[in-house]
């Protein structure tokens, strides 16, 4: 799904050749760490390849490709057509094709669902940078922070309530706050594994990342005020 890199050759060609009659459309600009655009994702044709960062490129791990943020920046990227979030580490560039804002792992495409798609217009909120050998991010101080509603993480939506229980039982042993809420859908009932809820988002975003590096996927989700 990449394909920016081919874009960039070829654009590098025509510079290089004098030419100015090819150009690949702008980005849209990034304000006050909040970027609004369109999102990809690349995924088999280049895992295993090096990354701008030096690293091998893992499909299966939350990292991502951007244009101008600094290698090592995390974001949380929102698909804005279901509100599902991840966050990802920037450690490579692109895209460089019709003015996207930011490649996708297929692990990170996965999470927020971008796979089918293959593109969709996303948030991305600059969350920090941190040094790549750092293990663990600190939760960050809400001292100034004022809640205006409450953030829960869903790590899966099950149809089988004892694997449901199971999946919370694993995650107590780090994660005491997690629990089940049975939902009675259309098609039957199914029960949503979930941690929290955390009155900031700052916390909740830590939290996710946490559940990330245990292999889950976690989306962050806004729960309305009472």
């Amino acid at each position: 799904m990449r394909g920016w890199a081919w874009g960039g050759a070829a654009c590098a060609l025509v510079v290089a050749g004098g030419c100015a009659l090819f150009r690949a459309p702008q980005p849209p600009p990034l304000v006050d760490g909040v970027q609004v655009g369109v999102a990809s994702w690349y995924g088999p044709g280049f895992h295993g390849n090096r990354t701008a960062n030096g690293e091998i490129y893992d499909q299966f791990e939350l990292t991502a490709a951007h244009p101008s943020l600094p290698l090592g920046t995390r974001a949380m990227v929102t698909n804005l057509a279901n509100g599902r979030a991840v966050e990802v580490r920037i450690n490579d560039r692109g895209p460089f094709v019709d003015g996207r804002a930011i490649d996708l792992s297929y692990a990170a495409a996965r999470t927020i669902g971008l796979v089918g798609p293959g593109t969709g217009r996303v948030r991305i909120e600059v969350l920090g940078k941190v040094s790549q050998q750092a293990p663990v991010h600190p939760l960050p101080a809400p001292a100034r922070e004022t809640p205006t509603s409450s953030y829960t993480i869903e790590v899966a939506a099950l149809g089988d309530p004892a694997k449901a229980a199971h999946l919370r039982g694993v995650l107590a042993s780090r994660f005491p706050d997690a629990f089940v809420v049975p939902v009675t859908g259309t098609t039957g009932r199914y029960y949503r594994v979930r941690i929290g809820p955390y009155p900031f988002r700052g916390v909740a975003v830590a939290r996710a990342e946490l559940v990330n590096r245990l292999g889950y996927p976690a989306i962050l989700m806004e729960n309305p005020e009472p």
